[in-house]
């Protein structure tokens, strides 16, 4: 992990990930310029750098600041921007009352450096609206929580995703922000960023199997695919939950639903690393597409009661992880349907050993 490389000022963030392997390095660049982005580089060979122009980028025209050395080892790169934040409340006529807006490229954040753990590779991009007429964020923030890993494995606490050496992990989440609204619910949107030739689409799973997150049966990827070869290059995957706790349990769950995938009919942000990686061609060259994750339970009530909101999604290389039945499930499931199964072929062995024994009593007649 790399904290503003090649600049000894705190009052921006870039957080650098790189994780090199056998025959590629994959490079995540967090920032919070301009609006919470994340771009995602992948490179041939072990041997690729991360190169910014700092002049350049924090400039009003930062087209070509960031870039990966030797340029010629790209294979692959794309972006994830958390662009605003939406909150309404629903009338009793059943219809959305929406209030102002929470554009993200306008909010003030925390430097990354103090929330930095290089053992844990975590660290936390916080922040508020540089204006809030409402009061709203006076004794609350808006946080993304970003993790790396360095090898396969699960998360401990809820929804307890799966992770891979090629993933990253990023929480949203919402602490002490007051409601503007009785019933208020809040709706995260996120645009992806892809190059030609590759489109995003939204997968939905569905599983039997809730054992490592209790009462949820759905997992949601959205997916990077090559139109080329149809090979997937990259994902974001989450559970169809947020929670309402810093120590989630089952009972502290908040419905969570995604208001579909689009074309987005609007441009990001020029000062995010997004127009310093991609240059100007970004909406022309590049596809940007934009989701929406809306978050509330019945009426709004748990984020009403506890003033918190956490949302966890991975992000990264290749295809998504799969979930699978653990061993204990499988040996549940194989005593569940097999005992049945030993308990006729006992119970008929049984009776035809009663039935034979029945008969052999009588002695035969001359």
């Amino acid at each position: 992990m790399q904290y503003n490389p090649g600049w000894n000022n705190s009052s921006v963030n870039l957080l650098h990930v790189r994780a090199v392997g056998p025959s590629d390095t994959l490079h995540y660049v967090w920032s919070s310029i301009g609006a919470p982005t994340v771009l995602l580089v992948a490179t041939a060979g072990g041997s690729s750098t991360l190169r910014v122009n700092w002049t350049r980028l924090l400039s009003p025209a930062p087209a070509g600041a960031i870039w990966i050395d030797p340029p010629s080892s790209v294979v692959y790169s794309a972006a994830v921007v958390f662009t605003k934040v939406f909150e309404y409340s629903e009338a009793k006529t059943l219809e959305e009352l929406f209030y102002p807006t929470y554009d993200l490229s306008d909010f003030s954040w925390d430097s990354v450096n103090h929330t930095l753990n290089h053992t844990a590779l975590t660290a936390e991009f916080t922040g508020i609206p540089a204006t809030d007429p409402s009061g709203s964020f006076s004794n609350g923030s808006l946080a993304f929580r970003v993790t790396a890993y360095e090898a396969g494995g699960r998360d401990g606490p809820l929804p307890s995703l799966l992770h891979t050496a090629n993933s990253s992990k990023v929480e949203f989440v919402l602490a002490g922000v007051v409601p503007r609204g009785n019933s208020s619910r809040f709706v995260l949107e996120l645009a992806t960023v892809e190059e030609t030739g590759v489109m995003q689409k939204l997968r939905s799973t569905r599983s039997i199997d809730d054992e490592y997150t209790p009462t949820i049966f759905e997992m949601l990827s959205l997916v990077a695919k090559s139109q080329n070869d149809s090979s997937t290059l990259s994902f974001l995957q989450w559970k169809a939950t947020a929670y309402g706790s810093q120590t989630p349990r089952r009972e502290d769950s908040i419905q969570c639903r995604s208001r579909g995938l689009q074309a987005a009919n609007w441009s990001l942000p020029v000062s995010s690393i997004v127009h310093a990686y991609f240059g100007e061609g970004v909406g022309s060259t590049y596809t940007i597409s934009a989701i929406n994750i809306s978050f509330g339970g019945e009426e709004g009530k748990v984020y009403q009661e506890k003033r918190y909101l956490s949302w966890s999604a991975l992000l990264g290389f290749g295809q998504p992880p799969k979930d699978t039945f653990s061993p204990l499930v499988i040996s549940i499931m194989a005593v569940a349907l097999g005992t049945p199964m030993v308990m006729l072929l006992v119970g008929s062995c049984v009776v035809l050993f009663a039935q034979r024994k029945r008969y052999s009593e009588y002695e035969p007649i001359n």
